[in-house]
């Protein structure tokens, strides 16, 4: 404890080595899959990535590349042993099985009906390993009428309500410009895996695990769809505003941006006061919330002539002092450059073969990201392996 009292930065993940001793071999590719495996590969699992002979599809995309290595693949991949195999040669499929009849967690990512094609399904995989933990992550699950249609992050934001809700009430539909869906159904799986595992250790049967993309989509939308399903009342896009409170949006400073949440009750005096526009707290116009919600154009327009008065540092010293919530709208350099990373320890290095030196997000979830044990590996840098590694 520091002499204020506060808990010190984090020195350790005290889930550092939770899943040592557990084998997961993984056939997915580009990102849900590969995060999950890394995730669990963080953990302590012990993970082999298995990419056709022409790898993972993430390795070409891009930019930016790293020394001719795609900075994509390399931020999913850390810790993990790379094999290369083409599935369809009997002698290639056969020393994959060898590794998959020992494995804890199996983790395909292929379309319904693929893997069936390819001896590499639920039920072969049962035949000679019925312990094994099997995750399917697709598009829009193994069954229904749309099964078997083939879809990526863009596409499930689309389909899934998700691009309806983002954007300005003016502009057209907008994704979340990170593979956001890709991430959730990586979570996700992660999540159903640990479960899983949880239930074999009870000694309980566990059955095929559907990981989908769409649904990855719909859980993300809880709120939102609920609202509607409840209502019938489809939401409306109000760029950054939250539907459900106002002040709770991106508005201009002198210098920038700066987001503040002042919905509450109590502190919507404050923020009147502090922005010097204390006649907004007694127009009848912004009463309450709900009046404010009706109101929120005109609010915003009032809100944004105020705060362009002075800089973003002024008003968060302002709002600070007062209790109200409120960050900078930060890009990635200043987001790179925030002390918190450092206090969180959310950044891991390593030196790569071929890429250099490398920095990307760790598993700052628990505590302190653990180091990096394996640099994402080369395509098939590791196919000398004939049985699974000890725990690294």
């Amino acid at each position: 404890m520091s002499s204020d009292n506060k808990p010190g930065p984090p020195q350790e993940n005290p889930l550092v080595g939770a899943m040592a001793g557990i084998r997961v071999i993984d056939f997915s590719q580009i990102a849900a899959g590969p995060l999950c495996s890394m995730l669990l590969a963080d953990l302590g699992a012990v993970v082999i990535k298995v990419e056709p002979p022409s790898g993972d599809i993430a390795r070409g995309l891009g930019p930016p590349f790293a020394n001719g290595e795609s900075v994509l693949h390399l931020s999913l991949n850390r810790n993990k042993y790379s094999i290369t195999a083409d599935l369809k040669d009997a002698e290639d499929r056969e020393r994959v099985m060898r590794l998959v009849a020992d494995a804890d967690v199996v983790i395909e990512g292929y379309r319904p009906g693929v893997a069936q094609r390819l001896g590499l399904s639920f039920d072969d995989v049962r035949k000679i390993n019925p312990d094994a933990v099997y995750c399917s992550i697709s598009a829009f699950g193994q069954h229904g009428p749309w099964s078997r249609k083939a879809g990526v992050d863009g596409v499930i934001q689309a389909v899934s309500g998700l691009m309806s809700i983002t954007g300005d009430a003016d502009s057209p539909p907008s994704k979340v410009q990170t593979p956001i869906v890709d991430m959730s159904a990586g979570l996700q799986a992660t999540v159903a895996i640990l479960a899983a595992l949880a239930k074999r250790d009870k000694g309980e049967g566990v059955g095929h695990i559907d990981i989908n993309l769409f649904s990855s989509a719909l859980i993300m939308q809880q709120i939102t769809l609920t609202s509607y399903l409840m209502s019938s009342e489809l939401p409306l896009r109000t760029g950054s505003g939250a539907p459900y409170a106002t002040p709770n949006e991106a508005y201009r400073t002198a210098d920038g941006y700066i987001l503040v949440a002042a919905y509450q009750k109590a502190h919507w005096p404050s923020f009147c006061r502090i922005i010097e526009r204390p006649e907004l707290f007694d127009a009848p116009e912004y009463a309450d919330l709900a009046t404010r919600l009706e109101n929120r154009e005109q609010l915003t327009a009032q809100i944004n002539a105020a705060l362009m008065k002075h800089p973003t540092a002024y008003w968060l010293e302002q709002f600070d002092d007062a209790g109200l919530i409120c960050a900078p709208i930060a890009d990635y350099e200043m987001v790179s450059q925030l002390e918190q990373l450092d206090e969180l320890r959310a950044i891991v290095t390593c030196d790569h073969a071929k890429a250099g030196a490398l920095s990307m997000i760790g598993f700052a979830i628990g505590g302190a990201s653990p180091p990096v044990r394996l640099t994402p590996p080369l395509l098939g840098e590791h196919n000398g392996i004939a049985q699974w590694p000890e725990a690294n």
